[in-house]
């Protein structure tokens, strides 16, 4: 399970935020680097007495301190290309799950099955069972199959709303009249929770998501029960 309130980045489950994940450490390196080197100089400049005070220009340093940041820019804009360009990559879908955002709740409809849809609200406080997380359980969740490619069509109702999944690395804009899409992979079963992340209302932050990933067995059984 992920937890939703842990510090830093929530375990990855996807190949998707694993390549996120792997990104964010690529780029703290280079900042803590960069940092580094700049309090290195502060600190050499403020305990050395200054010396040639009266140089004019200094073409060496200059060279070096206009093609390291470039170089810098494209260690970091390479690899952010190359994610990108995956998370909009659709590999052969096995299913596809059509979410539509509304003030404020979220309905799913399974287009491969004929009159599987429901609405999923967030559950009241006062009706928590024990061990459910507060703000974040759903009376319906949506069961999908684990390790397998899925594809979420998004869209709204009514005002803007985003689909949101940290663990999987998914964060997709639900816009009325436009259908958005986006690739699901999750490579283990578990529980994992999401929440609107777009202001979309007084209401915001009361529609979350919950996704609970199952062997395909057991969601095979479980879309039967639900036809």
């Amino acid at each position: 399970m992920a937890y939703p309130f842990q510090l830093g980045l929530q375990d990855a489950t996807s190949p998707i935020m694993e390549e996120l994940t792997s990104f964010h450490d690529h780029a703290l390196m280079i900042v803590f680097l960069i940092s580094s080197l700049v309090l290195y100089v502060i600190s050499l400049m403020l305990t050395t007495n200054l010396t040639h005070t009266s140089t004019m220009d200094a073409q060496v340093v200059e060279t070096i301190w206009t093609i390291l940041p470039a170089l810098i820019l494209i260690m970091i804009a390479l690899p952010s290309l190359r994610i990108l360009y995956m998370m909009d990559e659709i590999n052969n879908p096995s299913m596809t799950i059509k979410t539509i955002g509304h003030q404020w709740y979220w309905s799913y409809e399974y287009t491969d099955y004929e009159n599987l849809v429901f609405d999923s609200y967030m559950i009241p406080t006062l009706e928590l069972g024990p061990g459910q997380f507060r703000l974040l359980e759903v009376d319906n969740r949506v069961v999908l199959p684990a390790e397998l490619t899925i594809r979420m069509l998004i869209t709204s109702e009514d005002v803007l709303h985003s689909w949101a999944i940290p663990s999987l690395g998914l964060k997709t804009d639900a816009i009325p009249g436009r259908l958005n899409q986006t690739t699901l992979l999750a490579t283990r079963p578990g529980l994992y929770y999401g929440q609107c992340s777009e202001i979309c209302g007084s209401n915001h932050s009361f529609m979350p998501i919950v996704l609970e990933m199952v062997p395909l067995k057991h969601f095979e059984k479980w879309s039967s029960s639900m036809t």
